[in-house]
């Protein structure tokens, strides 16, 4: 019989007693996630590369501080999304955002109109949402986007949970609001 791969949480314990390996581990289970946090943040693709690896090294450096028992995932989702937002607000951009690469596509084959269509629409739903303000985009980036339930939202923000609920709401309807003026 094969042994099973430590968990989140075992990994997260050898890596605070100074386990590399489990450390390299933990950034292969996030890294996917972590580039897509700071994508949405910073806006290009370099721009979050370099927030993923400042992110890793500042959360292996803060490794003390983490709250046993608490999940790790949003704890270091909010590191990298804080480093590629400052690496935005030094750069002084405030272009729209490329959110192509967070966006799902479907998983049948369409017919060419269907997938013209859908293309035209997540478009206009993508363009939408870039013009949403910062606090919105975010809220709806990690639930819809990076299909984050509403705690880990919660703390990959450092908001409350009720929060997310409030924002979330708003920021659909605002959302709607914009998507319909364009329908008009």
């Amino acid at each position: 019989m094969g042994s099973r791969p430590p968990d989140e949480g075992t990994l997260v314990a050898l890596a605070k007693r100074g386990d590399a390996a489990a450390y390299e581990e933990l950034v292969r289970m996030h890294q996917g996630i972590a580039f897509r946090v700071a994508y949405v943040a910073a806006g290009e693709r370099g721009d979050a590369e370099e927030a993923v690896q400042d992110g890793f090294v500042k959360a292996y450096r803060a490794l003390g501080r983490f709250r046993d028992g608490a999940p790790f995932r949003p704890w270091l989702l909010r590191i990298v999304a804080n480093e590629a937002r400052n690496r935005r607000r030094s750069a002084g951009r405030r272009t729209g955002l490329a959110l192509r690469a967070a966006a799902a596509s479907g998983d049948a084959a369409p017919s060419p109109e269907a997938a013209a269509v859908a293309a035209e629409r997540r478009d206009e739903l993508l363009e939408a949402l870039g013009r949403l303000d910062e606090r919105d985009r975010e809220v709806l980036v990690h639930r819809f986007l990076l299909e984050l339930g509403e705690e880990e939202t919660a703390t990959a923000l450092g908001i409350r949970r009720g929060t997310v609920k409030s924002r979330t709401s708003r920021a659909l309807e605002r959302l709607r609001a914009m998507v319909g003026e364009a329908e008009s």
